[in-house]
C-alpha cells in the first residue's frame, strides 16, 4: 500500500485584470478577491517532525508568489504581457512559481493550484507526470 499526503494552503489576492479577445464585459478592467488554493502532496514524512512540509513554508510560499499579484493589474505582470489573465493561465502561473520554490524540497510536489474569481466558480491547473 502506498502511502500519499495532501496538504492545502489558501490565501485571498486582491487584483485586476481586463480579458483580451472576450467581446464582452470582461475585455473591461474589472477587479477581483482571488482566492488561490495550492494544493502539495508526497509520500514520505520528516522523520523527526512526522510532517510532509512545515505549513509555514507553504503558507509563505503562497503569500510571496501572491504579492506578486496583490492590488495590481495582472495584464501589467510580465508573465501576462503574451498570456491572457484568464483565471486558468493565472492558476498556471501560481502552480509553476511555486514548483520552481518548493524544488528544494525532495520530498514534496505540487499537485495543483485553483483560482476562485467567486465562491461559486473556480479553475484548477495541474501537470501530470
Amino acid at each position: 500500500m502506498k502511502k500519499l499526503w495532501r496538504l492545502t494552503v489558501k490565501e485571498e489576492v486582491p487584483a485586476a485584470h481586463a480579458l483580451r479577445n472576450y467581446n464582452g464585459k470582461c475585455e473591461n478592467l474589472h477587479g477581483h478577491n482571488f482566492t488561490v488554493e495550492l494544493v502539495v502532496e508526497g509520500s514520505i514524512l520528516d522523520e523527526t517532525v512526522e510532517y510532509l512540509i512545515d505549513f509555514t513554508i507553504l503558507k509563505q510560499v503562497l503569500k510571496d508568489i501572491t504579492a506578486t499579484l496583490d492590488h495590481k493589474v495582472i495584464n501589467d505582470i510580465p508573465y501576462f504581457i503574451q498570456k491572457n489573465p484568464t483565471s486558468e493561465n493565472i492558476a498556471q502561473y501560481i502552480y509553476r512559481e511555486a514548483k520552481q520554490r518548493l524544488a528544494i524540497y525532495e520530498t514534496v510536489r505540487v499537485y495543483s493550484v485553483t483560482i476562485a474569481e467567486r465562491s461559486i466558480q473556480n479553475a484548477c491547473y495541474m501537470e501530470l507526470e
